[in-house]
């Protein structure tokens, strides 16, 4: 899929409870979605990756991305939905975040800004179980940032699937942000970032602040 295919960008929130806690935020009940435009998506092919640097921090949080290739339909297997997955980036400017929050509005400055959705290569989707089994790594100049396993979601991958399916809609070429675990942090000058899958290198990327 390349990123002219992609249609719709869902979020998810909070949905691991050690990064909600990090945050100093309520663990949500339900999926909490967000978006982010299409053109919010950059490769990690061992790219630059140019972001604002004028705007406070900007956050790097790893995630599993899902590629939906069937529609949600009520009553659907949602395994049938998926087929394919990556790891990458939702990238925050915090500060931004903050100030919105308090505000309380929209999270799209702070979210959908252009290049916030670095996305590693796409691999073949292994089905809810294995998924589970394996964790996922970001490395930060060769040092370890993040670690998390879809095991410990709050809310497993069939149910975001039939949540946003359900609310928004779903369909081929949507593709889900699933959530990151503890450890987000801000990003330097020239940090060199690498995210791992089952102990291979799946994407990469060095970041520029503009």
């Amino acid at each position: 899929m390349s990123k002219s295919d992609i249609r719709n960008i869902y979020c998810i929130g909070r949905n691991y409870r050690l990064h909600a806690l990090e945050l100093g935020n309520e663990v949500p009940e339900e999926p909490l979605v967000f978006t982010k435009p299409s053109h919010a998506v950059v490769p990690m092919a061992g790219n630059v990756v140019e972001l604002p640097g004028n705007v406070g921090e900007v956050h790097f949080e790893l995630e599993i991305v899902l590629r939906i290739g069937r529609a949600y339909e009520p009553g659907i297997d949602t395994e049938l939905c998926i087929d394919g997955m990556a790891l990458g980036l939702d990238l925050t400017l915090r500060d931004v975040q903050s100030k919105l929050k308090a505000k309380g509005q929209p999270w799209l400055a702070a979210k959908g800004f252009k290049g916030s959705a670095p996305l590693g290569e796409w691999l073949a989707y292994p089905g809810a179980a294995a998924l589970a089994e394996n964790e996922f790594v970001l490395l930060r100049n060769g040092e370890e940032a993040q670690r998390g396993k879809a095991s410990d979601m709050l809310f497993s991958v069939s149910e975001l699937i039939k949540y946003v399916g359900e609310n928004y809609g779903l369909g081929a070429g949507d593709i889900l942000y699933t959530g990151t675990p503890a450890g987000v942090a801000a990003l330097h000058e020239g940090d060199q970032l690498q995210a791992l899958w089952a102990g291979t290198s799946v994407g990469s990327c060095s970041v520029t602040l503009v």
